[in-house]
């Protein structure tokens, strides 16, 4: 039985489930994110981190857009690479300029989000996504 799982011999079905189950749990987790700062758009301004110099106000707005509209684009698997990006940036900066680095205290989960969202970019969204339904592309 446990060589059953140990030695599993994975499809194209099991990987895009897979992909799919991923895209589905971190984007949901990362749009209540985004959400929040959304709706809370003005009680977060005033303490937001000035990125780079953009002002908090833009700084929020690039947040927002990350956390919520990339993760909405995520969550269907539509411009899987593309929208991953932002997400990658934005958690790269929380984790190394929001928590300083702190890969394995505070900024544990940022880091977390960061591996995944790479992946994603690196695999793509497998076969239930709409990348592959609109663009016909092959899969893994």
């Amino acid at each position: 039985m446990i060589r059953k799982f140990a030695l599993r011999n994975y499809t194209e079905t099991t990987v895009s489930l897979a992909l799919l189950i991923l895209r589905i749990g971190v984007s949901v987790l990362m749009i209540h994110h985004g959400y929040d700062k959304l709706v809370h758009f003005r009680e977060y301004e005033p303490q937001f981190m000035n990125f780079i110099g953009l002002g908090t106000t833009a700084s929020l707005a690039l947040v927002v857009f990350a956390e919520f509209f990339c993760s909405a684009l995520l969550l269907v698997g539509f411009l899987t690479s593309v929208s991953t990006i932002p997400l990658i940036i934005t958690m790269g900066v929380a984790v190394f300029m929001a928590h300083d680095g702190a890969v394995f205290a505070k900024g544990e989960l940022a880091t977390l989000y960061l591996f995944v969202y790479i992946a994603l970019m690196i695999v793509g969204p497998g076969k239930y996504s709409l990348d592959a339904i609109l663009f016909k592309k092959e899969s893994l």
